[in-house]
């Protein structure tokens, strides 16, 4: 009475090796931001605050989000950050309760050379997730025309 697993040895070997690849590439991005005094949660604020779309300032409430934290965390984080002098707060123009971060000229160099870093690590990996995303894109679209006949 079991259910059919509708994953082949294949599907398996894949998805470990995807997990195995985006393991390295993390482990590669905690060892990066020690190098800089950093932790990774710092390094990922730093990192979302800069790539924040349209402007180069976030509130608290939007890097909770994109870090997956809740808010009094997000605030915790922030103040080991302006402890660093890598982040300032300020008030916000239009609403005055709210409370901006943005990076500081110490905080963009530091972002700047482990961003480098990064980006050189995944110009490194991107053969091999090219060639793992390409062959399940590749299954994914024979499944369909099987399911269709």
């Amino acid at each position: 009475m079991g259910t059919r697993n509708p994953l082949s040895k294949a599907d398996y070997e894949r998805l470990a090796k995807l997990r195995y690849l985006l393991r390295r590439f993390l482990i590669f991005s905690e060892h990066a931001a020690e190098s800089a005094d950093l932790t990774a949660q710092q390094h990922q604020a730093l990192l979302a605050i800069k790539g924040y779309p349209g402007r180069d300032h976030v509130n608290i409430g939007e890097l909770a989000e994109r870090l997956g934290i809740r808010h009094a965390s997000a605030v915790g984080l922030i103040d080991r950050l302006v402890a660093k002098a890598l982040v300032t707060r300020r008030s916000g123009t239009v609403d005055r309760r709210e409370i901006l971060i943005g990076l500081t000229p110490a905080a963009e160099r530091v972002l700047a050379r482990l961003s480098v870093a990064h980006h050189a690590e995944l110009k490194r990996l991107a053969p091999l997730l090219q060639v793992l995303l390409g062959d399940l894109g590749a299954e994914l679209v024979t499944r369909s025309r099987e399911s269709i006949f």
